[in-house]
């Protein structure tokens, strides 16, 4: 049984990793992988994007993105919410946040389906109704928060709650499967379970998410992650970096990034500094594909096992709020659940 302070310390893995990945990813993302080769070499630390990057320019080396932030502005939501998941206050907090942004200078903003999402309700769309086409792995890349939350069982519990974040912006069975996968994988880490037995959670929480919300055609989500794993299970990395590339994909398709993510997350052997290295270096959508993975493989090692001095250099993130939000989260855990976390 996991006590208080080890499960808030894999709780703090948990988005800490994930930022880890963010920031990693951050001058490499929507390059090619030979794109990237050419302006950076191999990536294995943070490096300050070029200047005419098209969405990271003028962030230093080692910035956090949308990634982080809206998985800490989902997480404080949640705090705020109770019982039931306050969308209105959801949906003002991402436009807030986005006004912020660009206030900011920055050209990360609202993903594709978290967009369409919000301009319908704003045009009078029920909430319920305006996330029916997001199907892109907006949900996917801030659901972290949802799995430190929700304990592991009963999975129905935590998948539920996965799709009611989902409903505004993301309420498709492919993207609601997808942040099951990935918040099911993180609850499980907390919970005690190294990161192959997170990944066999995550494969039965896909499937349960693929029955809620509007039907989208698309690959399904957890035959994709178990096969994505078992493609390049064994590999040497340079060859799975390619597989993952050319056949995985690596688009912000939740059917791409997020088995794409599992399968880094394979290479790594749950290595999350190695999770956020490999992402970075795939091309395409590689802060988000490194959040997820290297988020899910800090909330099985914990915060304690990231690399420290690293974790010192990220940009944009406040460590003390990350702290006590993630108290909050497990202090949400334990009234959830009996506080007997067994290890998987």
């Amino acid at each position: 049984m996991a006590d208080t302070a080890e499960i808030i310390d894999r709780a703090m893995g948990a988005l800490i990793g994930g930022a880890l990945g963010d920031a990693l990813g951050m001058p490499t993302q929507l390059l090619s992988p030979a794109r990237i080769a050419a302006l950076y070499g191999h990536v294995e630390d943070f490096v300050a994007p070029t200047a005419d990057h098209p969405v990271s320019k003028g962030l230093p080396a080692g910035a956090i993105t949308d990634d982080t932030e809206q998985a800490l502005l989902l997480g404080r939501i949640l705090v705020k919410s109770a019982d039931r998941f306050d969308h209105a206050r959801w949906v003002n907090a991402l436009l807030d946040w986005e006004r912020d942004v660009k206030a900011r200078g920055s050209y990360d903003l609202l993903g594709p389906s978290t967009k369409r999402a919000i301009d319908a309700i704003n045009d009078g769309v029920p909430a319920e109704e305006a996330g029916r086409g997001g199907d892109t792995n907006g949900a996917a890349m801030r659901i972290a928060p949802v799995g430190i939350m929700m304990p592991p069982e009963p999975l129905e519990a935590l998948v539920a709650k996965v799709a009611e974040t989902c409903r505004a912006t993301h309420n498709t069975s492919i993207a609601i499967a997808s942040a099951a996968a990935v918040a099911a994988a993180v609850s499980s880490g907390l919970a005690g379970s190294d990161w192959r037995a997170a990944s066999e959670r995550a494969v039965a929480a896909a499937a349960l998410g693929a029955t809620l919300g509007h039907w989208v055609t698309g690959g399904d989500i957890g035959a994709r992650i178990a096969w994505a794993q078992k493609l390049v299970r064994g590999k040497m990395e340079k060859e799975a970096i390619g597989l993952i590339v050319d056949l995985i994909g690596t688009g912000v398709a939740s059917q791409e990034s997020v088995p794409a993510a599992f399968a880094v997350l394979e290479v790594a052997q749950g290595d999350a500094w190695r999770a956020a290295v490999v992402s970075a270096n795939l091309g395409g959508d590689t802060d988000t594909i490194g959040a997820i993975a290297a988020g899910m493989a800090g909330a099985c090692a914990g915060l304690s096992r990231l690399p420290q001095d690293r974790i010192a250099r990220l940009k944009g993130i406040d460590l003390a709020e990350v702290s006590a939000l993630a108290e909050d989260l497990v202090a949400a855990r334990a009234s959830r659940g009996s506080g007997k976390e067994a290890a998987a």
